[in-house]
This record gives C-alpha cells, structure tokens and sequence, in this order.
C-alpha cells in the first residue's frame, strides 16, 4: 500500500467540523502515517487559527494538513495557513481558483479540492491542483454531489489520465474492504470522514460516538442548516428526532427555533437552535437528541470507538492481506 503526496500511507482522515477533528485526531492521525486534517473555522478569526496549527505541531512532528470551506469567509485565514506552512490545503463547496493554487504553491502547500462531480474535477485539473478527492452521495456531513462512489470515481480517473494527480475516494469507506474497492477503481487513497468521528481522539460528544456504533440508517436531507448554509444538503444518523421532522415544511429554518442546547465552538461560546445543523461536540450541553448527527451510509459497520492510529493501521494491513488474499488466489 503506498502513500500519497510525501505521506506513508494513502488514508485521508476527513476535516470533520465544526471543530471535531481537532489537534488530538489530527496528530494520531499523523503519527500514524496517515493525512490529518483540522478543520477551519466558518468564521475569520487568522489568530486563532495559528494557535490551532501550532497546538497540532506540539503533538506531532509529521505532516498534516487544514481543511477550508470556501462557501464561508476564509481570506485571511487562507492566508494564516499558508504562512504556517501545514503540509496539505483541503478545499471544498467553492471555487479552486488559479490564484489560490499558486499561492499554495508558492507557500510550498499541497491543494487538494474535494469534488462531486466530473465538471469540477476538470476544473480543478485545469488549475494544477496536486490531487482530487472524489466525494460520493454515501459521504456523511454536507454532501455536494448526487452520484454514488462507485459510479464517479473511475470517471474522474479517467479524466486525471496520466498526470501526477492523486484519486482520492471518499463516502461510505470504514473499513479495508471499502479501500481495495476504492484502489480497483483506479483510487490511489481513501478519505474517511465517520470513521474517524468514532475514535478516541475525535473531540465528538461520547453520545454522538455512542449513536455512530448504535444506528445502522442514515438520510439524505435539508432539515439542518438552512438559513446558515443554505443549498447545502447533509447526510445523518436517522434518530427519532429526524424521523419526527423529515419532512419540515421548506419555509421553516433554525431562525426562528428554540435554543436546544449550547456549546463552545472553536474557543467561541455558541447556541444552538433546533435545525441549526451544529453536531454535538464534547463541551455541548442540552438537548442532544434533537441535534444533527452527520454520518456516511456505511455507518452500519462501525461496531466500537478505537484509537485514531489503530484506523489507520488496520486499515493498511486489512488491505494488504485482502488483496494478497482475494487477488492473488483470484490470477492463479
């Protein structure tokens, strides 16, 4: 199993927000040989940011990188980022621009968008980036495509062709099974959001955890979030509570709701309205029940919380052995 853009191992560990892929799973990850990703805040604040980074770097002394939203105010924290020189610049639901990439680049960054489509895969081909994640319709969280993995991603190999740009699958992959069948596609790694949600490190309330391992369904919806992100659909655990609300009415928002619970998000004292679409991290209080809870469609295969390095590793070996395994008996 090689590894991807200078890292030992082609496992991506998704930037999981609002902040639960913090320094402590972002570290694991990395000391593990894997591509941590912290996950920027929504909001400017290039100060903070630094802390953040710097926090990471005190845990780890490999590479990592920070994943941005670019739906949300970002400039100067783009510009933070660059001037501390993390290893990887994940981008996603916005614009790739030539500008961003070859400040990137000039910064010594790695620039790679996650897509959901073929048409922004040719675009960001078309703007240098140095690899791709593919972000299928299985991926937990806000989701931007509407095709399945399996279906996306050899076409977006195909479009790649020879250049030196990385495939990477994302959406639905838990477990080794789900890595080889992403590389027999043409995928050079994987990226794996709930996963990584379901570790010890992930800073995710322990009854968020508790309900990755417990429930088997997930939904495609647009009940969470919709005054703060509109447009942007997501994917979640099918509680009680989002059966009791599946179908809001497409004119009601989290404006207008009740305060459910609060939390403190990025060192910023938050609440949380029901529908905010605010997944519990370990500081919120309130009515857990009734938040959102983003989880990909493989769900069903988490059975415990382990150790972030103990991810990465399994999924190597599991990998190795699979394909030594099905593969070389299947040619003989």
């Amino acid at each position: 199993m090689k590894g991807i853009l200078g890292f030992e191992h082609g496992i991506v560990q998704a930037p999981l927000g609002p902040d639960i892929s913090g320094p402590e799973l972002v570290a694991a990850v990395a000391n593990a040989g894997g591509i941590g990703l912290l996950r920027c805040p929504d909001w400017e604040c290039p100060d903070y940011l630094r802390e953040l980074i710097r926090k990471t770097k005190t845990l780890t002394d490999k590479p990592f990188g920070i994943g941005v939203v670019l739906a949300f105010p970002h400039d100067l924290n783009i510009k933070a980022i660059l001037e501390e020189k993390v290893a990887v610049l994940q981008l996603y639901w916005g614009d790739c621009s030539q500008e961003l990439v070859d400040d990137a680049h000039r910064a010594g960054l790695k620039v790679v968008p996650q897509v959901g489509n073929v048409e922004e895969a040719r675009k960001a081909v078309a703007v240098g980036v140095d690899a791709i994640i593919v972000q299928g319709h299985e991926a937990g969280g806000h989701v931007i495509g509407k095709d399945g993995l399996f279906s996306l991603l050899p076409r977006v190999v195909d479009l790649v062709g020879e250049r030196d740009i990385p495939v990477i699958a994302a959406g639905g992959i838990v477990d080794a099974r789900g890595y080889v069948a992403a590389l027999s596609l043409g995928a050079q790694g994987v990226c794996l959001g709930t996963r990584f949600v379901a570790t010890h490190e992930s800073y995710a309330h322990p009854i968020y955890k508790r309900k990755l391992v417990e429930y088997e369904k997930t939904e495609y919806t647009d009940v969470f979030g919709r005054a703060r992100w509109p447009g942007a659909p997501q994917r979640v655990l099918e509680t009680p509570f989002f059966d009791d609300w599946r179908s809001l009415p497409a004119g009601e928002n989290e404006v207008n709701q009740p305060v459910i619970g609060r939390s403190t998000i990025h060192g910023v004292e938050k609440e949380i309205r029901r529908f905010s679409g605010t997944v519990p991290n370990m500081t919120t209080t309130g009515d857990l029940e009734s938040m959102a809870m983003y989880a990909g469609q493989s769900v069903g295969l988490i059975k415990e919380i382990l150790p972030a390095g103990e991810v990465v590793k399994s999924l190597v070996e599991e990998a190795q052995a699979l394909i030594l395994q099905k593969f070389n008996n299947a040619t003989t």
